[in-house]
């Protein structure tokens, strides 16, 4: 890892300490964190030492980086910012930089139409949003962007676990669960549905793949002394006969087909639920009949009575029974 990627890593962990208002914090602290933080990510004792973070804080301080971090000494011992709402991760782009983002956006989408660049679709839209928004205009482009979400702090960490290739222990908590159980965990890709995360992978010793919903981790902790192997696993292989995250055997794949509201078609028709899906009928009324083959899992029947009238499952009888049994189920909680 270069030197300069080293120092960054320190300067997000002093930050993220000194955010912390619930400790006090010596320059022994600090320096045992970057430690620590550097370890996380490498895998290998990275010492860090106390002229070290003496030099992160005062570059911290200075205008060197852009900072300008109020950090100040208290009881002659302990660290903290000046501000309690600063923090390096929310300093405003300079006019440098908007002026650097846009340069780099006109280059960007020059290079839009090439299959190299095809995954940049929207990428360039929200940089320029962002350019926009830190000029004080207002916002071209609204994310869902819900900050109550838990075990989003996770993200970085197992992203950076399966890049390493680092087995983790997890300690996780079901909602059934009264207390967090840990075990040993090989990472294999980070998977995000209906505004959910999940990290995918195997528990040791075993071939079953495993969807670890984030909000539900208490804890992680990486273990680079054990081996971590992905043994061909294939994300796109895995899922390719299913809709949503929850993978089942071949025994409930099925072949589905439903009759949609002609007011709702277009919506279905420009918006597949799944690679498989294909017209089967167009009636003169205009409903339509789709198909599509993919597991019968939780989320295709929440999928489909989220649709509520718009849509009627025609086959298979399996799918088509369950749907009814809980529309009227829903249906008798509002009987008298």
């Amino acid at each position: 890892m270069a030197t300069n990627k080293h120092a960054l890593i320190r300067y997000r962990t002093i930050d993220t300490c000194l955010n912390n208002r619930g400790r006090k914090w010596t320059l022994e602290d600090l320096r045992q964190a970057c430690s620590e933080a550097l370890y996380e990510l490498e895998g290998k004792d990275s010492y860090v030492s106390k002229r070290t973070t003496q030099l992160d804080l005062q570059t911290m301080r200075s205008d060197k980086l852009g900072y300008n971090a109020p950090i100040e000494v208290y009881e002659r011992k302990y660290y903290r910012y000046a501000d309690p709402d600063y923090s390096i991760t929310k300093i405003p782009l300079s006019e440098t930089d908007l002026d650097i983002i846009s340069e780099s956006v006109q280059v960007l989408r020059q290079f839009k139409d090439f299959s190299l660049f095809a995954e940049l679709n929207g990428i360039i839209q929200k940089l320029e949003d962002k350019v926009h928004r830190e000029q004080q205009q207002p916002a071209i482009i609204h994310l869902d962007n819900n900050q109550q979400l838990k075990g989003l702090e996770h993200l970085d960490t197992l992203y950076q676990a399966i890049l390493k290739e680092i087995v983790l222990v997890v300690h996780y908590q079901s909602f059934q669960a009264r207390q967090p159980r840990p075990f040993i965990f090989t990472p294999l890709i980070l998977k995000e549905f209906n505004n959910r995360w999940f990290i995918v992978g195997r528990q040791a010793g075993q071939e079953k793949i495993y969807n670890l919903a984030l909000d539900r981790i208490v804890q992680i902790d990486l273990r680079p002394d054990l081996e971590y192997d992905r043994k061909d696993f294939n994300a796109e292989t895995y899922y390719a006969d299913t809709f949503g995250v929850t993978v089942m055997g071949e025994k409930a794949l099925v072949d589905v087909q439903l009759e949609v509201a002609r007011k709702h078609a277009p919506y279905l028709l420009t918006k597949p639920i799944h690679p498989s899906q294909h017209l089967i009928e167009e009636r003169p009324d205009g409903t339509v009949v789709i198909g599509f083959r993919v597991h019968h899992n939780f989320e295709l029947e929440r999928w489909i009575l989220g649709h509520g009238p718009s849509v009627k499952v025609l086959s298979p009888p399996s799918l088509q029974q369950q749907i009814r049994k809980k529309l009227e189920w829903a249906l008798g909680k509002y009987n008298p």
